[in-house]
């Protein structure tokens, strides 16, 4: 699912009580495309239709149907569109040759910021998708940064002395809480921004710099000891 049309950030032209502007095709589909994703946000799928949409776009259903074929249409627009700033903002967010700590700090960042800037956005992306597909969905994206990720991790862990096919469990577990948090932060919005990344990094970063190169659950730990010890009595 793709959208030729780049995102856009200005407004289209707007008509002033009792004044008809005339748009051109580019400005009534930014025109759909922002009030659709207002109200898939605020509504959700299946509470929005196609009539309010046009009600507020100041247009009849058909100009919907002739730029996007119908409501799932737009959706999937709209969906696509927030999927391509989020992923540019995390991806970038990994590149460079910096230290792993600013690496994670700099991701946990670029979600936060992303939610921070753009929360209509980000409502869309975490509701369950009504519109099938195998791609643009957030579950997508975290997919697409825990690769990035795993492979981040699997070479500090290989400088490091750990097992670097280890890697997918730690990545999968860091991406997951840095998103649940963003999830929660949407709406909470307290602390801060910063003192939320903060607190993300504090944890991540200093439980995998104590990690136990071959770690045991306690009921495992238990097991061996009995198993000693039954050793050495028989």
């Amino acid at each position: 699912m793709t959208d030729n049309v780049r995102p856009i950030r200005e407004e289209p032209r707007r008509a002033r009580p009792g004044h008809k502007v005339r748009m051109s095709g580019q400005e009534r589909r930014l025109q759909l495309i922002d009030i659709g994703r207002r109200l898939f946000a605020e509504r959700g799928y299946e509470a929005t239709s196609i009539e309010e949409i046009a009600n507020q776009a100041g247009v009849s259903k058909p100009v919907i149907y002739e730029h996007f074929a119908g409501k799932e249409g737009l959706y999937a627009v709209v969906v696509d569109r927030e999927v391509q700033r989020l992923l540019e903002r995390i991806t970038n967010s990994l590149g460079g040759d910096h230290h792993p700590r600013q690496l994670l700090e700099q991701a946990a960042n670029a979600l936060l910021s992303y939610i921070e800037d753009e929360p209509h956005g980000f409502r869309i992306l975490v509701r369950d998708s009504p519109v099938a597909q195998s791609s643009g969905t957030f579950a997508s994206i975290i997919v697409d940064v825990t690769s990035q990720v795993e492979h981040l991790l699997g070479d500090e862990f290989g400088r490091r002395g750990y097992d670097p096919k280890l890697a997918p469990i730690y990545s999968q577990a860091l991406v997951g809480m840095v998103a649940l948090v963003g999830q929660w932060w949407l709406d909470a919005r307290q602390p801060s921004r910063g003192q939320v990344a903060a607190h993300l990094v504090n944890l991540a970063w200093n439980g995998l710099s104590r990690l136990d190169p071959a770690p045991r659950t306690q009921a495992q730990m238990q097991a061996k000891q009995d198993l000693r010890r039954g050793g050495a009595t028989g």
